[in-house]
């Protein structure tokens, strides 16, 4: 295994160091992308993905599972990035295709809805919160409405990380941000 050094321990055993593996589908698929990443591939992009969160019911068990499998996961995969020269550009962006509805519905889930975030991490990241909040009391349709273009997240990562212009991949130009 390319992974090594102290910060290395949640996503070797995700590669089943030590003869235990990880019941975390996400260290798994992390873990085989900080091996590429390590190797020296040259590789620019990674996709990976953690399902289930599309929670039309008892959602906050749900999510409290997925949630701290995300938050290992991550984090496990951010910390051997940030200790190594092959891994100090990376950013890893955290998103899903549609947001979840303010109240819940009678099965104690959320439906689909409008607005959603994105989280944005990795060493070469500076934390904050980027956009407006969205605001509860301004709901359309009983959904959150959004304050931030995704497409504006995507074309600060493909400027700013990727150095690639933006224009041709969005359909247009859309202002950048000061994550990156």
């Amino acid at each position: 295994s390319a992974l090594s050094g102290s910060n290395a321990g949640a996503l070797a055993i995700a590669n089943g160091g030590g003869g235990l593996s990880s019941a975390n589908v996400l260290s798994t698929q992390l873990s085989i992308v900080a091996n590429l990443i390590l190797a020296g591939t040259t590789t620019d992009v990674y996709s990976v993905e953690l399902g289930g969160f599309d929670t039309h019911s008892a959602q906050a068990d749900t999510q409290a599972t997925l949630l701290g499998q995300l938050d290992k996961a991550v984090s496990a995969f951010v910390d051997v990035m940030g200790s190594s020269d092959q891994g100090k550009d990376t950013v890893v962006l955290v998103y899903t295709e549609f947001g979840r509805r303010v109240s819940a519905n009678a099965s104690a889930g959320t439906d689909h809805g409008w607005a959603n975030v994105v989280f944005a991490t990795g060493p070469r990241v500076t934390g904050g919160f980027y956009g407006e909040p969205p605001d509860l009391s301004k709901l359309s349709e009983g959904n959150l409405v959004f304050t931030t273009d995704f497409r504006s997240v995507y074309a600060t990562v493909f400027e700013k990380v990727l150095g690639v212009d933006p224009a041709s991949f969005l359909d247009g130009k859309f202002p950048s941000m000061t994550f990156v």
